[in-house]
Parts: C-alpha cells; sequence; structure tokens
C-alpha cells in the first residue's frame, strides 16, 4: 500500500505587486479560481509515480484539479474539499494598511495562523484534525487501489504527512515544497 503527496503546480496568477490586506484578501480569491501553468517538463519522479498510481484524489480547488489532469490523471480523479489547503486569517487590524508582495502576506499571515490567529477560518487545531481524517481516507483508498496519489496543496500535504507517519507509514520526515514535488509512504 502506497500513498504519495504531489503539490499542485504553479498558478496562472503571476501578479506579484504590492498590495493592501484588503487586496491581497481579493488576489487570494483570484488564485484560488486560477488555473496552472503547463509545464515543458515535470519531475521525473513525479511522472514515474503519477504512471504507477491506481487512482487520484485532489482538493476541489481548481489549481489541483488542473495538476491531476496535466498529469494524464484524467478517468481516476476524485475532488474533495477535505483535501482543501488550510486558509489564512482574516484582516489583522495592525497591519491591514501596509502594502506588501502576496508571499510576504502569505508568510506573514501564515505565521499569525500558526501562533495561534484564526479570525475567519480554521484554526491549526481544527486543520490538524481535517489533516487526521484525510490521512485516513487516503489509507481507506489505497486499501482498496494500492496505490493512491493526491494532488493537494503544499500546506495541508505536510499535515497530512504527519498524520501518515504518526499511522506507522514509512516515508521522508517532511514533503515537498516545490511545486510538482512528490513525497511517497507506505507501510
Amino acid at each position: 500500500m502506497r500513498i504519495s503527496l504531489i503539490r499542485h503546480g504553479r498558478s496562472m496568477l503571476t501578479n506579484n505587486e504590492k498590495m493592501s490586506l484588503f487586496e491581497y484578501n481579493n488576489w487570494l480569491t483570484d488564485y484560488d479560481n486560477a488555473g496552472v501553468l503547463q509545464e515543458v517538463s515535470y519531475h521525473s519522479e513525479t511522472i514515474e509515480i503519477v504512471e504507477k498510481a491506481n487512482i487520484f484524489i485532489t482538493s476541489d480547488l481548481k489549481r489541483s484539479i488542473e495538476s491531476a489532469l496535466l498529469l494524464n490523471a484524467n478517468e481516476k480523479i476524485i475532488s474533495d474539499p477535505l483535501f482543501r489547503e488550510t486558509g489564512l486569517p482574516n484582516a489583522y487590524p495592525k497591519i491591514a494598511n501596509l502594502k506588501l508582495s502576496p508571499a510576504s502576506w502569505t508568510v506573514i499571515l501564515r505565521c499569525l495562523w500558526l501562533m495561534g490567529y484564526s479570525s475567519g477560518c480554521e484554526s491549526l487545531r481544527d486543520a490538524r484534525i481535517r489533516a487526521k481524517n484525510a490521512a485516513e481516507r487516503l489509507i481507506n483508498v489505497a486499501k482498496e487501489y494500492e496505490y493512491v496519489v493526491l494532488v493537494g496543496h503544499g500546506f495541508f500535504n505536510m499535515l497530512i504527512a504527519k498524520e501518515l507517519q504518526k499511522k506507522g507509514l514509512k516515508g521522508k520526515r517532511r514533503t515537498g515544497s516545490q511545486h510538482w514535488k512528490v513525497t511517497t509512504y507506505s507501510y
């Protein structure tokens, strides 16, 4: 039984201009609705895994689904909101007027979220519970199909990986943060 986690491809949304937090929240909506860029080539390890997989699971976000399709997973895809990326908190009043790049806003909000600020999104505690449920779902699907690939999201894949390891699956301690990077776990 094997479970591979792949991070989705790079977003088609390439706007990296400085923006306010309000503008960033709109940018996040656009990011969720944007597709992914098709690459000239993919990691050879990712291609090998895709060819061996019996079923693909994605989140219900466009970048996850399109990534699976670009990897030629056409007829074997199950999309489920359980595997969505962890959200980011709403505006933190003391920093809302700053103008930063989307990458900077993401880092700041993710740090605030990790420190317990979760206004308007699920908490880290709730995300860990969801990751535990996601890991159990992947294990159940892998029991039926033997080899499952999740085309998901960087941070949530990391939380799922920790849960898979707690359940006795072996693999790298950390998932890759690069787009299209694969990490495999097995008994």
